[in-house]
């Protein structure tokens, strides 16, 4: 029998990074993989299983920039914000110079930034077209509407308030039947004067219940409120158990998501 060689290909770091965050703890965990060299996509997809964060983002050096993929622990996803937020916060904690960084991915090219307050990414805008409502929405988050709208991703559901959206307590499992990859909860910030509006973002669909703080869902929240509100520069904080705020600036067919992040693990080597 012949002997079985191990792999050639050299370790791949990996990162844990608070996204959305100001301090450890809070905000979104994303792992982060800084690839040596390819890996396919199903050893991609088996870390991010093991990782069994909302995200793990994968990225690799090219010419003019970066590759950048995302997998929750089920499945690859088209578009994701802290993860890229947490990839950009590796790449310059760890000595890259320049203060943009474009991510080639399945939604194009993101362009990333970072001032002295924040790392600012330029992500599509993904507004929300009004709709009926879908068979089994409502009764799955228990909440009766004021508004449902969906774009190429997600259900976007308007509540009453903010006492809605923080004492939601949805059935998942039913939840998972509906055909989007996830669905968005907001209403207007009411006593939270700091904020503009609130949200939640659920997609058991794809192995999260619950995702902390979701910079691709305020892709599709920033138009919806700005066209409500009347302003384009809004703050919105993700009601979710750890919590996140992110600062969203609307242009005609973009977002800006500008948020900090906090490194928890650095480094560690995966064979």
């Amino acid at each position: 029998m012949s002997e079985t060689r191990p792999s050639t290909l050299r370790a791949t770091k990996v990162f844990v990074v608070d996204a959305f965050a100001k301090r450890p703890f809070t905000g979104n965990p994303a792992a982060v993989c800084l690839l040596e060299e390819p890996r396919d996509e199903y050893w991609m997809q088996a870390l991010a299983r093991e990782m069994n964060l909302s995200e793990t983002a994968f990225v690799r050096s090219r010419d003019d920039g970066y590759d950048l993929r995302w997998f929750t622990p089920a499945k690859e996803v088209d578009l994701c914000g802290h993860a890229t937020l947490a990839s950009a916060h590796v790449l310059w904690q760890r000595g890259f110079k320049g203060r943009q960084i474009d991510f080639y991915t399945r939604s194009g090219v993101l362009r990333v930034n970072r001032d002295e307050r924040e790392i600012v990414m330029r992500f599509p805008a993904e507004r929300a077209v009004e709709t009926e409502r879908p068979a089994g929405l409502c009764e799955a988050l228990g909440v009766d509407p004021m508004w449902i709208g969906r774009n190429r991703f997600d259900y976007l559901v308007e509540v009453a308030d903010a006492e809605v959206v923080a004492d939601l307590k949805p059935d998942f499992a039913a939840l998972a039947g509906v055909p989007t990859r996830g669905v968005i909860v907001t209403a207007r910030s009411g006593s939270l004067a700091e904020f503009d509006f609130v949200s939640r973002f659920f997609a058991p669909a794809y192995g999260v219940d619950e995702d902390p703080v979701t910079g691709s869902a305020h892709c599709c929240l920033g138009p919806y409120w700005a066209d409500r509100l009347g302003r384009d520069e809004l703050w919105g904080y993700q009601m979710s158990r750890r919590g996140g705020t992110v600062h969203v600036t609307v242009t005609d067919n973009h977002v800006l998501l500008g948020g900090t992040a906090v490194t928890i693990t650095a480094g560690a080597s995966i064979p």
